[in-house]
C-alpha cells in the first residue's frame, strides 16, 4: 500500500476513533439504597420508580418541578362522555427488543397494574374498562367521573405484551411474600436506556437507546449509565471525592458544607414532595411488639396525642438534620392541593403535658414497644428514629430500636396483617392531591386499597369520603371532602409527622441535574456542560 494513502487511512480511522471517544459520555449514578425490583408493577416505591423510569415509560411522565409532559401518550382528554378519558398514543414506538408498541401494550399493562399482587393497583381503582378504538388510541371509561385520572399514570409503566407472555411474566412479583419472575432482573421497556446487566445491592448498567423515539427532543447525552446503590454515607461520599462516581443523589447532610466548598464538585439543593413520619397501630386490642399485654396503648388518641406532643421536631431538624428539612404538622407536603398553613400546625413540645396524657390514658409508668426503621431509604432515617427513642423515653415509652433495609422494612408494612406496631415512613404524592394519600395510607386495607395501611386504621366515614373524590368533578365540593376528611385524620393522630424532606444532589461539575422535587431525576434531559 502507498504510504501517504496509508498514513490518510490511519489518520481518518484515528479521527473517527476520537469522536467515537468524544460521544461516548460514561456517568456513574451513586444513591443510598438499590430500586427493589424491576419489575414496574410490584412495587410503589420512589427509587423502585425512578430506576424503571430510565428503562420504561408511562403515557405521561413529570418534569423536575413537576409538570405533566407527554411520554408514550402525545394526547389526552375528556370525551364526550365524561366517564371516559381517551389518550392518543404515540406512534412508530419499538420496545427494546425490537417489539412495535401500541394500544394492546397499554391495557395489557394496565390490567397487569390492576391483579392482587400489584403493589400500582389502588392508582387504577376508579377505572372500569380499557380498551382501543384503534391501535393508537386507548379509552379508559372509569366507574364515576374522574377529572384526575391521568395524574395517577405518571408511574404506571407499559410493558410489552409479547414479551410477558413469552417469559411468563404476565402477573406482577409479589414482593411481600419474596417472590420472583422473569421481570424482577429482566426488562424490555421503551425508555431512554436499555437494561445491560443487573445486580441487585451491587450496580446496574444501562446503555443509550440509540433508537429511542425522543431522541432529538430530549439531550439523551449519557451513552452509558451505570446505577450503583451505595448504603454507606461516607462510603458514598468518598466515591464521588476520588472520582469513583459521577452524581450523588442522596449527599448526607453532615457532608453538605464540605462538598459545597469543593471547588471540583457542583451541589444543588431543594424541598422534596416527600413527608417523614411516625406510624402507630390503633387497631388490635393488644400489640404483638410491646410489654402492654392485654393492652394497645396506641388505641387511646390520649397516647397518640402525647407522643406528638413530645417528638421535637425542631431538635431534629437542628441535630439530625443539619437544618435539611422542615418540620411539619401534616403528612401533605406542600403544592400537595389540600395542604394548607392551618392544618401543618406544628403541636407545642410540652413533656409534661404528654405525662399528663399518659397518666390519664392509663400509662403513667409508660410502656415498651419495638420501633421498626428503615436505614437505607431516607435522609439519616435511622439517626431520626434514634433521636425519637430518646425523646419518647422522656415520657416513659421504652422503644427498642429495630433498624435494617428498606427491604427487609417494606414488607412489615405491607405484610396483612402487617408485622409492626410502630414505625418510619415517608411518603411522596406522585398525583400531587391528598386523594392518594388517603387511599394508600387511611383507607381500610382491601384487594385493591390502603395498602401501606399498617395503622388498622378503619373509619368507614373517611373511606367513603375517600371513594367519593374519584368520581366528584365539582372541584369546590371536592376539596370541601378533602378538608373535612384531613380535619378528621388530624384529631385521630394515627401517623405523627415530623418533617418535609430536603434533597441535596451533588455532581461533578461538569454535569447538570436540578434537584427533582419527586427525587426521581429522568436523565434523559440531562446535559454535560461545555
Amino acid at each position: 500500500m502507498d504510504s501517504s494513502l496509508r498514513n490518510v487511512l490511519i489518520a481518518t480511522l484515528a479521527t473517527g476513533l476520537m469522536v467515537q471517544a468524544a460521544e461516548a459520555r460514561s456517568v456513574k449514578w451513586a444513591r443510598s439504597g438499590d430500586a427493589l425490583t424491576l419489575d414496574p408493577h410490584s412495587q410503589n416505591e420512589g427509587p423502585t420508580h425512578n430506576l424503571n423510569h430510565h428503562i420504561y415509560e408511562p403515557l405521561m411522565i413529570r418534569d423536575n418541578q413537576g409538570k405533566p409532559l407527554p411520554a408514550l401518550a402525545e394526547q389526552w382528554g375528556i370525551t364526550s362522555d365524561p366517564l371516559v378519558w381517551e389518550f392518543k398514543l404515540r406512534k412508530g414506538v419499538k420496545f427494546h427488543g425490537g417489539e412495535a408498541f401500541t394500544a394492546d401494550d397499554v391495557i395489557f399493562s394496565y390490567a397487569r397494574a390492576r391483579l392482587p399482587s400489584s403493589d400500582m393497583k389502588s392508582l387504577l381503582s376508579s377505572v372500569d374498562t380499557v380498551t382501543k378504538t384503534d391501535d393508537f388510541t386507548v379509552r379508559v371509561k372509569t366507574k364515576g367521573p374522574n377529572p384526575l385520572l391521568p395524574a395517577n399514570l405518571t408511574d404506571l409503566f407499559i410493558m410489552s405484551r409479547a414479551w410477558a407472555e413469552k417469559n411468563n411474566a404476565t402477573k406482577p412479583q409479589d414482593f411481600k411474600n419474596k417472590e420472583e419472575n422473569f421481570a424482577v432482573r429482566n426488562a424490555n421497556g421503551t425508555g431512554p436506556f436499555v437494561l445491560v446487566s443487573r445486580e441487585p445491592d451491587v450496580k446496574t448498567l444501562m446503555k443509550r437507546n440509540d433508537s429511542y423515539w425522543g431522541k432529538g427532543q430530549v439531550p439523551l447525552e449519557i451513552t452509558e449509565l451505570v446505577y450503583t446503590p451505595i448504603k454507606s454515607d461516607a462510603t458514598r461520599v468518598a466515591a464521588l471525592l476520588s472520582g469513583e462516581v459521577d452524581f450523588v443523589q442522596d449527599v448526607p447532610v453532615q457532608d453538605i458544607q464540605k462538598l459545597q466548598q469543593d471547588q471540583k464538585l457542583a451541589v444543588k439543593i431543594g424541598p422534596e414532595n416527600r413527608s417523614i413520619f411516625l406510624g402507630m397501630n390503633v387497631g388490635p386490642a393488644e400489640l404483638k411488639f410491646s410489654d402492654a399485654k392485654g393492652k394497645n396503648p396506641f388505641a387511646d388518641k390520649r397516647v397518640r396525642h402525647a407522643v406528638n406532643m413530645t417528638i421535637n421536631r425542631a431538635a431534629i431538624q437542628r441535630v439530625v438534620m443539619r437544618g435539611q428539612s422542615i418540620p411539619t404538622g401534616i403528612i401533605a407536603p406542600p403544592g400537595v392541593n389540600g395542604y394548607t398553613k392551618e392544618l401543618d400546625q406544628i403541636p407545642a413540645n410540652d413533656v409534661a403535658k404528654a405525662k399528663a396524657l399518659m397518666k390519664e390514658a392509663g400509662y403513667e409508668n409508660g410502656f415498651g414497644v419495638t420501633l421498626h426503621c428503615p436505614n437505607d431509604r431516607y435522609v439519616n432515617d435511622e439517626a431520626i428514629c434514634q433521636a425519637v427513642v430518646g425523646q419518647l423515653a422522656g415520657i416513659g415509652i421504652k422503644i427498642s430500636l429495630v433498624s435494617q433495609s428498606k427491604s427487609l422494612h417494606f414488607p412489615l408494612i405491607q405484610k396483612n396483617p402487617p408485622e409492626t406496631d410502630f414505625f418510619l415512613l415517608g411518603w411522596g404524592v406522585p398525583t400531587f392531591d391528598s386523594e392518594y394519600i388517603f387511599s394508600n395510607l387511611y383507607h381500610t386495607r382491601s384487594d385493591k386499597l390502603g395498602g401501606w395501611n399498617a395503622l388498622r386504621y378503619s373509619n368507614a366515614d373517611v373511606d367513603k369520603m375517600t371513594v367519593s373524590l374519584n368520581a366528584e368533578t365539582d372541584l369546590n365540593k371536592r376539596n370541601q371532602t378533602i378538608a373535612q376528611i384531613w380535619k378528621i385524620l388530624q384529631d385521630d393522630a394515627a401517623f405523627i409527622p415530623i418533617h418535609i424532606q430536603t434533597l441535596a444532589y451533588a455532581m461533578k461539575p461538569d454535569i447538570d441535574v436540578p434537584v427533582d422535587i419527586s427525587n426521581a431525576p429522568k436523565l434523559k434531559f440531562m446535559k454535560f456542560k461545555k
